[in-house]
């Protein structure tokens, strides 16, 4: 496989390669040190409830949502759509009115819901830009810690340490190709280390007998003890029947996911929703399915004991890629890929060339350019799920080896078909250009490599790699360049929100942003499986704030296909950071930001303009033509 191989995991220490003991008849004591030894609770609220999900039942009530309907955070606001494209009035109501909601210490709202009588807890929406106390952490400092029981071990972590882990956790999103190295991170940390407890995010993959296969942070073999509690904590769930999705503990999150002899763990206190983090642990695990298939399944069958760890050796830079990607990627969660803006006859001369050498037998042939779709042409009758072409451009992008040479390498396809590998042959055709033919065959190599040749020539020929070139330079749409007062093109009428005078619409520009205080939308395009997101301007222009609202954009996103809740089809959100407008219909999804003292109706309107703008551009936009991916 032409993979780009780090450096292999450091040796275990022999005290650390005792294999852990997979314990099936754990006492309910038992269980709950395993779960002490996580030490997530928080260590000054001593009566602070943990609330564990399993089985299928849903997530905690949120406090967005009151009866059904979508709450406004900031003033209460309620939004409902009557029908595709409307908006109705704007209700008043107060935002208690569903639940018993009070004020609780530590600026926390807390709610009980009156159906089962659970107690449920929203943290604030803003995330602390520096690290915060280990008293405060959920990991360090915590019953079951091994190292962090007093204050002077906050003392052994240095400045730089800590500067160093705000970059990695909380700097994110603009110029990340550049800014951000991909690779381990820290692997002489263990689960002892107080560092280590004070990461935000973590990631685990583990198999059913509690072998580490792969973390985030740290070294697996010296987080062997760790491994085998997450599987005891899961194995005793699962012999009583249920299976654990989700544990709460203060302001973190457990996430399992069980995939037969595989299980994922997340554990997480960035307050994104449980949907999105159990999202992303289905990307990872599609991710190893790619390089191994889902047949590794057999190997656990034969040998529980089955060590997979050397399998995946070496690829370690590409799971630091994707968890990456969670922090800046819409992609990750809206299930749909971004083209390269590009004019209509570019995008068809090079869709023409892929298509002639797809008809020679090749599954599927794309030029991206980055994370960016130039052309993609299938097969007849073949579909390339969106979720497979994210995890197959990370695949190359984060392995060196293949912008040194063209390379034909074993990949699986998760959505296509687990089970079998096919065939990629890749070559960069400049810094940030690169083109992948897909094949069944696996001695296909020379005929693809006489593709490519081809493929490369008519490029060359129709300046199409010169255009790819110009575009990465200018970027792509921008807030503002959003025209004042676009006329839409006969024959195509976008639907509207909701019905405004154009006497009461004026212009909010105030020398930042685009019109009514417009910030950043993204648009989705449902049929297409297509989005196109605005580039990044004033005011929203550091990585933290990028990253901010990329994190509002992933809660909005979840709220509106909340299977418990029923799908909603507008959204009107406000707080201190931000104006959130959300809309739904069969052929689109709209995401915007607007400045936080935008006028309501000014936003719809300016919402409507946008569907309109990118109706009129689509053909630059948008990858037309190409049959529709039907899941």
């Amino acid at each position: 496989m032409a993979t780009d191989s780090s450096s292999p995991p450091p040796a275990a220490d022999d005290s650390a390669t005792t294999e852990p003991v997979q314990n099936p008849k754990l006492s309910d004591e038992a269980v709950e040190d395993q779960l002490s030894s996580l030490v997530l609770t928080e260590p000054h609220n001593d009566g602070e409830e943990v609330n564990v999900i399993v089985n299928d039942e849903a997530s905690p009530p949120s406090i967005e949502e009151s009866g059904g309907k979508v709450v406004n955070e900031d003033d209460g606001l309620v939004g409902e759509g009557s029908g595709p494209g409307e908006v109705n009035e704007i209700e008043v109501e107060e935002k208690r009115e569903g639940n018993a909601v009070e004020e609780v210490e530590g600026g926390e709202l807390m709610g009980c819901n009156s159906a089962n009588g659970g107690v449920w807890r929203v943290n604030s929406e803003v995330e602390v830009d520096g690290m915060v106390s280990p008293s405060s952490s959920g990991y360090a400092g915590e019953r079951g810690s091994s190292s962090a029981g007093s204050a002077s071990g906050v003392d052994e972590i240095g400045e730089d340490e800590i500067r160093q882990e705000r970059d990695e956790d909380d700097v994110a999103v603009a110029d990340l190709q550049t800014s951000w190295i991909p690779g381990k991170r820290h692997v002489d940390e263990d689960d002892a280390s107080i560092s280590w407890r004070k990461r935000k995010k973590h990631f685990f993959i583990l198999s059913n007998s509690g072998k580490p296969i792969y973390s985030r942070y740290g070294d697996e073999h010296k987080l062997a003890g760790f491994s085998a509690t997450l599987q005891a904590i899961i194995s005793f769930v699962e012999n009583g029947g249920d299976r654990v999705k989700l544990v709460r503990a203060g302001k973190h999150q457990v996430v399992f996911l069980v995939k037969g002899p595989i299980y994922l763990v997340c554990i997480s206190c960035t307050e994104e929703p449980f949907e999105s983090l159990t999202g992303q642990l289905e990307l990872i695990y599609g991710q190893m399915i790619l390089i191994l298939t889902k047949s590794v399944n057999r190997c656990f069958e034969k040998n529980p004991n089955f060590d997979m760890t050397p399998l995946l050796g070496g690829t370690d830079v590409v799971f630091s890629s994707l968890i990456h990607s969670f922090s800046w990627n819409p992609a990750t969660f809206l299930h749909a890929y971004t083209c390269l803006p590009l004019s209509y006859p570019t995008r068809q001369a090079a869709g023409a060339i892929l298509q002639d050498v797809a008809d020679s037998g090749v599954l599927f042939a794309i030029l991206m350019c980055k994370h960016k779709v130039v052309s993609l042409v299938g097969a007849q009758q073949a579909s390339l799920h969106p979720d497979d072409m994210l995890l197959l451009s990370n695949f190359v992008m984060s392995s060196e080896s293949f912008r040194t040479s063209e390379s034909f390498s074993p990949i699986c396809l998760p959505r296509y078909n687990p089970m079998a590998f096919l065939y990629a042959y890749v070559h960069y055709l400049d810094a940030e250009a690169y083109l992948m033919l897909l094949t069944t065959s696996s001695d296909a190599f020379h005929h693809l490599k006489e593709c490519r040749i081809r493929i490369e020539a008519v490029l060359l020929k129709s300046h199409v790699l010169s255009e790819v070139q110009r575009s990465m330079f200018d970027g792509g749409m921008r807030v503002e360049d959003f025209p004042v007062d676009p006329s839409p093109r006969s024959g195509s009428v976008s639907p509207h929100l909701g019905q405004t005078s154009p006497d009461s619409f004026r212009e909010a520009c105030a020398g930042i942003g685009g019109p009514a205080g417009l910030w950043h939308f993204i648009y989705r395009s449902i049929y297409l499986d297509q989005y196109v997101s605005s580039e990044f301007s004033s005011p929203i222009n550091t990585p933290w704030q990028q990253k901010r609202l990329y994190r509002a954009y992933q809660k909005l996103y979840a709220s509106m296909h909340d299977k418990g809740m029923g799908h909603h089809k507008t959204q009107f959100r406000r707080d201190e950071n931000y104006v959130l407008l959300c809309w739904v219909t069969q052929d689109f999804e709209l995401y915007a930001a607007f400045d936080p003292l935008a006028d309501k109706a000014s936003a719809i309107k300016t919402c409507n303009r946008v569907c309109q703008w990118v109706k009129d551009v689509e053909n630059e936009i948008f990858l037309l033509g190409a049959s529709p991916f039907s899941w």
